[in-house]
């Protein structure tokens, strides 16, 4: 796989993911949604200060310790793309890393800075470590909400397919509501969920055997 198609791949989730963000970002008020394809699929924007599906890690040290983490994260990725792109790795893995890949640049572009670019966006109130809400749409300001490495992801992916309600005599969760799929993720998210899950269930045919080779039909043989 050449080095360019890689580069597309990268480019287009970029594009899409970015472009989403800040039509959410600058035309829903934070914590609305309005159906795509009835109640199942809906934008619903949420801003998360955490990891991927809406996770948080600790406050303003621990949102520093994440974005850096994802800083080194996507450093080390460029060489490990160009390692398998130069070593020729197949080509199902080379599209599955370049998907985690995007994905985790997307999400860093968001934490590194949404914060500068973006009026208005979730703080942190110190003196109960929690974030709070803003009133009113964002939009792009010299002046922003926050400061490098401090700006929030922007989540907007809810697909609320099955609701229901345990019953009372159901261990641990009797009595409470429950609802499939829950967390509000967004292009990037899936992006990477999509590779990862791809490697590990293709895992055999991206990592054969060193004495696996190919014929000339393109079906594997074992050398001896």
């Amino acid at each position: 796989m050449k080095k360019i198609h890689v580069i597309l791949i990268i480019a287009f989730i970029l594009i899409v993911d970015q472009a989403l963000k800040f039509y959410i970002k600058t035309n829903f008020y934070l914590n609305t949604s309005k159906p795509v394809f009835g109640e199942w699929f809906q934008l619903y924007f949420v801003e998360n200060p955490g990891m991927a599906y809406g996770w948080k890690f600790g406050g303003n040290l621990g949102k520093l310790l994440l974005t850096s983490f994802r800083l080194v994260a996507v450093f080390f990725g460029v060489f490990y793309l160009g390692k398998i792109i130069r070593e020729k790795y197949h080509k199902g893995f080379i599209i599955c890393a370049s998907l985690i890949f995007a994905g985790a640049l997307g999400n860093l572009i968001d934490s590194c800075f949404y914060g500068l670019i973006f009026d208005k966006g979730m703080v942190l109130n110190t003196q109960f470590n929690e974030y709070i809400g803003y009133d009113g749409l964002a939009s792009l300001s010299k002046k922003g909400y926050g400061t490098f490495l401090h700006g929030n992801v922007v989540d907007m992916l809810y697909f609320p397919i099955i609701r229901g309600h345990f019953p009372s005599w159901f261990p641990l969760w009797g009595g409470q509501d429950f609802e499939f799929f829950r967390p509000i993720f967004n292009i990037a998210d899936a992006a990477i969920s999509g590779g990862v899950i791809s490697i590990l269930v293709f895992q055999k045919r991206f990592f054969k055997s060193k004495n696996e080779i190919s014929n000339d039909d393109g079906h594997p043989s074992i050398q001896e």
